[in-house]
């Protein structure tokens, strides 16, 4: 169970089902006389299990669909359209308890807000950017230089800024052979006056593809990573609210992706990545 998965949309369902439990444990009737909750269906009558009960149920569907595999259907349907249908019908029968109701109390006020805002995240949650953004943000990676890019000059040997006053050495053009350092007090050492040959120029480097460089990104679901071989079998999983490098452009909809310990394979499904 990867905590990371979570988005606040979820957080607001959590937060939800807290509220409707502290609801279920409060007066549902305003009337003096009677001091009776949800639990008590003598005096709540079916708001128990139609409104407390389905609520419930409700957000565990909904937060489940972060933590189970993509694809899991219970009677055709995954747990996220389950989880919708129920909230809402936990807000519809909430409202007609309040119409009947006749002396609503905290309990009853409470358990209609809790499962109005439950419903509302499961409708519009995905939609809304401030919901779908993860619960508990990781700390933004570093950019990775684009391919073919120069790595920054740091202090090190030979390098004008290091330490013990260590002078830099001058770079010789790229196929001059150096020439011998004479010691302290001699003369240099004739060398015949012969040119040495030119070194032979390196097989130039394969040009990465066109118009790319790497980024950071998250996916809206989990999705999976197969290998670069082309086997049928995934080596890992993505899940929302992580960061993945994307290193390479296979087509227009396909990625290659390195994963946080160093894993690399293809993602087929890229529609909805969120960019670093």
């Amino acid at each position: 169970m990867n905590i990371r998965s979570l988005t606040r949309g979820d957080g607001v369902v959590i937060g939800a089902a807290a509220l409707l439990f502290i609801a279920s444990l409060l007066d549902f009737h305003s009337a003096t006389l009677v001091s009776a909750n949800a639990w008590n269906t003598d005096f709540s009558g079916l708001a128990l299990p139609s409104v407390f009960l389905l609520g419930f149920i409700a957000a565990g569907l909904l937060v489940a669909t972060r933590f189970v595999p993509e694809g899991r259907k219970i009677v055709g349907l995954p747990l996220s359209a389950w989880g919708t249908v129920l909230a809402v019908s936990a807000a519809w029968s909430a409202l007609w308890t309040l119409i009947l109701n006749g002396s609503n109390g905290a309990g009853a006020i409470l358990g209609f807000l809790a499962v109005v805002a439950l419903a509302g995240v499961a409708l519009a949650g995905a939609k809304v950017p401030a919901l779908a953004g993860p619960l508990v943000p990781e700390q933004r990676p570093v950019a990775a230089p684009p391919y073919g890019g120069q790595p920054q000059p740091g202090a090190g040997y030979g390098y004008p800024g290091a330490p013990d006053g260590q002078q830099a050495q001058q770079a010789q053009p790229y196929g001059n052979t150096p020439q011998p350092v004479p010691p302290y007090g001699g003369t240099p050492q004739d060398t015949g006056h012969q040119t040495p040959a030119p070194a032979p120029a390196p097989a130039p480097a394969p040009a990465p593809a066109a118009d790319f460089a790497p980024f950071w990104f998250a996916v809206p679901v989990a999705r999976p990573l197969f290998a670069e071989d082309g086997s049928p079998n995934p080596i890992a999983e993505l899940a929302p609210g992580t960061w993945y490098l994307a290193v390479e452009q296979r087509g227009p909809n396909t990625l290659i992706a390195q994963t946080q310990d160093g894993r690399r394979g293809i993602l087929n499904d890229t529609s909805g990545i969120q960019r670093g």
